[in-house]
């Protein structure tokens, strides 16, 4: 408990330093050096502009750790979970077109308190459907939800690429790299996170910030916005400032960086051949950029770094990378999100049991897309339970998370005072597998190719 004060009165001197040294600069840097441009718009537009609200990180962490004292261990362990569609509703198997929120998977939101979900572009079909949609999840749970997409302009658009859905088309990070005007990118980022908020969304897993540095790169390609650090930084910096305006939580993705890759985790696994020197001078640059800007969540890849960590373990699993290095060396505060763990690169090589343990002692706070949700569920709630997973691990994920849902206002101070204690009770039990879902792959079988991400 003394330590979480201390580090809240450290992130407390910083924020009010950058708020001084804000209003008397268009830009200022902070204490490791990294520069922050600030953009700043004229008063005519932002009298146009819903006044956000957002509470300093110092009062979240105190409201959260109010609200967590009220939360059972079953909400606890929900919490650092976001699940696709399919893993809340299985009676159509894994990978169904589910356009309308149905009544199994509130009941499951309701059931297991999982900290959010996520959509992809076989989820939205028009407005009136999706809005529909994201109500009735937010609905199911006392505890509002993380409702993500992946709108990072470009190929990877879920919202976008839909006609029907009448929001902003924007071209490719790469391209946007090569024009070098940041202050678009600002635009780009109010923009999309205006017309997904619209939608019911509250998180944009966006933008990417790998630095890309080898042409045979197959998974993140025109996702990058360039090879040199410097550039991409200014581009990310500026996407999570303009998501952040408009109220949307921004991530910053692939860490440690894959640009360098030349393989897709999608399909299998990789290992980039970087030092830790290289990785430093390169890759970091553009997440640090992003951190000082006010990303809520940064994703971690699943490719491994041998040279760095000396082993061919996921990123999305190592200490080193996740602890070390994101945490105490980059100073990150707030929410660790794993990339998605239904990726080939997980799945031939962990059981949903072991890749959610891993990942969780690793240092990750939420685990995305577990190929078996309540297989990984069961994992976290037992390790807990017989003392494999200290409850202050526990705690300290779910405080960062409910302290980004109150500073951004999707849980309010009115929410976390009248919310009542839970009472402890036995896990959930396991739902029987449907008859209609594929068996689950085991270890070492081969995988769909998952989304881009």
């Amino acid at each position: 408990m003394e330590g979480r004060k201390m580090i809240r009165k450290i992130v407390t001197i910083f924020t009010v330093l950058a708020m001084i040294i804000g209003l008397t600069s268009c830009s200022f840097v902070l204490f490791d050096g990294t520069t922050v441009k600030r953009y700043e718009e004229s008063s005519e537009v932002v009298e146009k502009e819903e006044k956000i609200i957002k509470l300093d990180w110092e009062e979240a962490l105190e409201l959260a750790d109010e609200y967590l004292s009220k939360m059972s261990l079953e909400e606890k362990v929900g919490q650092v979970f976001m699940l696709n569609l399919e893993q809340l509703d299985r009676r159509k198997g894994n990978y169904y077109e589910f356009r309308k929120c149905t009544k199994t998977m509130q009941k499951n939101i309701a059931k297991y308190h999982v900290g959010g979900v996520i959509l992809f572009s076989r989820n939205i079909h028009g407005r009136k459907q999706l809005t529909k949609m994201t109500s009735g999840l937010q609905e199911a749970d006392r505890t509002p939800l993380f409702i993500a997409v992946d709108e990072e302009g470009g190929r990877v658009a879920r919202i976008a690429s839909n006609k029907k859905m009448k929001t902003t088309v924007f071209p490719s990070a790469e391209q946007i790299g090569k024009s070098k005007d940041d202050e678009y990118t600002y635009e780009m980022g109010k923009t999309i996170g205006s017309e997904i908020k619209e939608l019911g969304f509250n998180v944009d897993f966006a933008p990417v910030a790998d630095v890309k540095t080898s042409e045979l790169n197959e998974e993140i390609g025109n996702r990058s916005f360039g090879s040199d650090p410097e550039q991409v930084s200014e581009h990310v910096s500026a996407f999570i400032q303009g998501l952040d305006k408009v109220g949307i939580c921004g991530a910053v993705k692939h860490f440690p960086g894959q640009g360098s890759s030349k393989g897709d985790t999608h399909v299998g696994s990789v290992d980039i051949d970087s030092s830790i020197t290289r990785l430093r001078k390169t890759d970091f640059v553009p997440f640090e950029a992003g951190i000082a800007a006010g990303a809520d969540f940064a994703m971690v890849s699943h490719i491994s770094v041998s040279k760095v960590t000396e082993s061919a373990e996921p990123a999305s699993m190592s200490e080193l990378i996740m602890q070390t290095i994101l945490r105490e060396e980059l100073g990150f505060q707030k929410i660790i999100v794993t990339d998605a763990f239904d990726m080939a690169s997980i799945v031939e090589h962990y059981t949903s049991a072991e890749a959610a343990l891993n990942a969780f002692k690793g240092g990750a706070d939420l685990i995305l897309m577990p190929e078996d949700f309540e297989e990984a569920y069961q994992a976290i709630f037992s390790a807990v339970t017989d003392g494999t997973i200290e409850m202050g691990r526990l705690d300290a994920s779910v405080l960062r998370i409910l302290a980004v849902k109150i500073q951004r206002g999707f849980i309010t101070k009115e929410q976390v005072k009248s919310a009542e204690k839970l009472t402890e009770s036995e896990a959930p039990t396991q739902t029987p597998e449907p008859t209609a879902t594929p068996v689950r792959k085991k270890k070492n079988a081969k995988s769909k190719k998952g989304k881009k991400r």
